[in-house]
């Protein structure tokens, strides 16, 4: 399969312009990384998961700073994640009334402290349980709204995983899903070890016409494009990949339409790092955003010719002062920028590890 054009897809009653979606990232897909992804290319983009119980207990009127959805987001999807099927309803529609445009499942987290509390993707060893939840989310959401789902491809390798994985993915579709998108790693693999992009090309061909996203080893835009052109996936799910490189919806749009890539220069990557931090400071405050924007510094740190010296710096910030001093020492005169470097590429994949 050769994929050589930017390809929209359907998502519910919305038209994505492209296959480019940003995933739902615990601690970092907060409102101003989501509007950074967008304005560089992301067609839809996810709120970092939020626990369904936490939104049931938020008191009516008031809202918990990740249910913030603002209205210039579209479409933007809310992402629920616990473990008993009755609080999955109420808290999937006051994540509506939030005004998020789509509500996702997730039965993907490998963490843990999550698994142990019988969340994320425990729910895929106990098929049953997994549709009667999205059974309830569907059926309390309005019809309107999609109502979709994250998986892995299983508990394990083992043929019971497989087979519980196939009931919930058909079973979901059944029931009303618009799309669901699969990561191609077992939760028992957590982030070790290659992403099997084989397994992702077979649910697709299982799937036919369904909307399928892939997900997993997605590190830079060549690995975008090779996931869409090994598996047959209509869209991608990057997570990881774009923290602190929001360039990599744009640069894999540019490779889908057959253009050539570069990194961005020192310049664009300071325009870019400076309206994210103001929307930061505008949404967190000036007392938190330096801890909520020191995290994203080390990552874009990466893209800085000098990204040594410069990661040191953003990790010695104290103050929202402190942050932009960074940005004036290390930011001012332009130079090219790099490519961060990709340590373990997927073995389908054309990528070539960076130096």
């Amino acid at each position: 399969m050769t994929v050589n054009t930017l390809q929209p897809v359907s998502l519910g009653p919305y038209q994505l312009e492209s296959p480019l979606y940003q995933a739902a990232l615990s601690g970092y897909s907060d409102y101003p990384m989501r509007v950074i992804a967008a304005r560089l290319g992301a067609a839809y983009t996810l709120c970092e998961v939020m626990i369904d119980r936490m939104i049931i207990q938020t008191k009516q009127g008031k809202q918990h700073s990740m249910m913030y959805c603002h209205q210039d987001e579209f479409p933007v999807g809310g992402q629920l994640m616990g473990s008993e099927p009755e609080e999955f309803g109420p808290a999937a529609r006051r994540l509506v009334e939030a005004g998020f445009h789509v509500i996702d499942i997730n039965f993907g987290c490998p963490v843990k402290k999550v698994m142990s509390r019988c969340r994320g993707g425990y729910h895929l060893s106990q098929p049953e349980v997994a549709l009667d939840i999205i059974s309830r989310v569907r059926d309390t959401v309005p019809a309107e709204i999609p109502v979709t789902l994250k998986m892995r491809r299983g508990i394990d390798d083992s043929s019971e995983s497989a087979d519980n994985f196939f009931m919930i993915f058909d079973g979901a579709y059944a029931r009303g899903l618009s799309a669901i998108t699969v990561h191609g790693r077992t939760v028992d693999q957590k982030y070790v070890g290659p992403s099997n992009w084989e397994f992702l090309k077979q649910v697709k061909q299982h799937a036919g016409e369904k909307t399928v996203i892939g997900s997993g080893d997605l590190f830079s835009p060549q690995s975008c494009l090779d996931m869409l052109r090994v598996t047959g996936v209509d869209g991608v799910s990057i997570a990881r990949g774009a923290i602190g490189n929001p360039w990599i919806f744009q640069q894999t749009a540019d490779l889908l339409r057959g253009k050539s890539i570069s990194p961005p220069d020192v310049t664009e990557q300071r325009e870019v790092i400076s309206a994210h931090f103001e929307l930061a400071r505008e949404f967190y405050g000036d007392k938190k955003v330096c801890n909520t924007m020191r995290k994203f510094g080390i990552f874009y740190s990466e893209l800085h010719p000098q990204y040594a010296e410069v990661k040191k710096a953003f990790i010695a910030v104290k103050t929202a002062a402190d942050w932009l001093k960074v940005l004036d020492q290390w930011y001012t005169e332009n130079a090219p920028g790099r490519f961060p470097p990709v340590e373990k590429p997927n073995p389908l994949s054309l990528e070539t590890p960076a130096v």
